[in-house]
């Protein structure tokens, strides 16, 4: 049956899902943001939370688009397990924030069930920092059920043992130098017919889109696989963000991360000139094979010739090699880091991009 089906309904399906879903529309992302931020900044906090902190002394983690699913041949995640939980376990010991950043349960491809019977490690990795206060989970794409289904909260009292709010962005507030700073963080999805409309389409989508597709094994383009829509994706979302005062917007969603406006191949290039201009070919050659390496994982480059260091991406957690990468807020900094299987196949902390927050004025 389920043979017949696709050949039957695959073509009109993926058209649909190509016409409705993924392609960026920057009128309807422009509008979605802005109900998004001015909910969040004026709202009684159902949306979000302003979350006032210390660029000295606090720290936060922002990591997404786990998709974590059931240890089988379509388990994006299961690779990159062991980064995340060591990763984990040293952002806990170090008392920092976790803000999960949405798309952390693959829930179009599977059904809440299943993700709780093969994530218990990951899940009670996470719950130490619900215990200490110090953990906010966002919804994505991928797991609107979370926000959506009314029997998600009982799910989620299952898998971390007491009742956890979702909700759609955050707004990190602090001083530099005594200017006000607002760092604005949702998963990015916003303007997206197929997944970001009113409580009917989601509600379709979680409950009957998703499961639709994931029994046909119809996988329609979106922007975390398709290079296009990357580069169209993350210009519109910085774009957005240029014209707020004061904002910085930190998104996931395309699985490519963005550091100062800049993706990371980008900076690479730019470091490449600056070596060659030295004379430093040996530098210039090793930087060579890391665009190589970024090309392999399909970074491509937008053209953000200037620009204004106001959007960032934290990538996601679940790269083909096992890579995670995030955005840390910590000690008056705002680093893009990974973290990677070393020589020994030891997961191991690389900071990528750095700077001081001040910097960004």
């Amino acid at each position: 049956m389920r043979k017949f089906l696709q050949k039957l309904l695959t073509k009109p399906v993926a058209r649909l899902a190509d016409k409705l879903s993924s392609r960026p529309d920057k009128k309807r992302v422009n509008r979605s943001l802005n109900r998004l931020y001015k909910s969040l900044l004026t709202g009684s906090g159902k949306k979000g939370l302003i979350v006032p902190f210390d660029a000295e002394k606090d720290k936060f983690i922002i990591l997404s688009d786990q998709h974590k699913g059931a240890r089988d041949d379509m388990d994006i995640f299961a690779l990159a397990e062991r980064n995340y939980l060591t990763a984990l376990d040293y952002y806990h010991e170090q008392q920092f924030f976790y803000i999960n950043l949405g798309d952390s349960e693959e829930l179009w491809e599977n059904l809440f069930i299943t993700i709780k019977k093969h994530n218990k490690t990951t899940f009670k990795s996470e719950k130490r920092f619900i215990q200490r206060k110090a953990f906010m989970k966002i919804f994505g794409n991928h797991d609107l059920y979370w926000d959506n289904d009314p029997l998600a909260a009982v799910g989620l009292k299952q898998i971390y043992d007491e009742a956890v709010k979702i909700y759609e962005g955050a707004v990190l507030q602090t001083q530099i130098n005594g200017k006000p700073l607002n760092i604005f963080m949702t998963h990015g999805h916003q303007g997206d017919l197929q997944s970001d409309g009113n409580w009917f389409s989601k509600w379709f989508v979680s409950d009957i889109w998703a499961p639709f597709q994931a029994y046909l094994k119809i996988n329609p383009n979106t922007p975390a696989n398709n290079d296009l829509l990357k580069t169209d994706h993350n210009r519109i979302m910085y774009e957005w963000s240029q014209r707020q005062k004061n904002t910085l917007l930190i998104t996931g969603h395309t699985h490519q991360p963005v550091f100062r406006s800049l993706t990371h191949l980008e900076r690479l290039y730019n470091d490449i000139a600056k070596a060659r201009k030295s004379g430093d070919d040996k530098l210039a050659d090793e930087l060579n094979k890391q665009i190589v390496n970024r090309q392999i994982k399909g970074d491509i480059v937008p053209d953000f010739s200037t620009c204004d260091p106001s959007y960032f991406n934290s990538g996601c957690c679940c790269y083909d090699d096992g890579d995670i990468t995030g955005i840390e807020i910590a000690d008056g900094q705002i680093r893009l880091i990974k973290w990677e299987y070393n020589a020994q196949n030891q997961s191991e902390r690389i900071i990528l991009e750095e700077c001081r927050l001040e910097e960004l004025f």
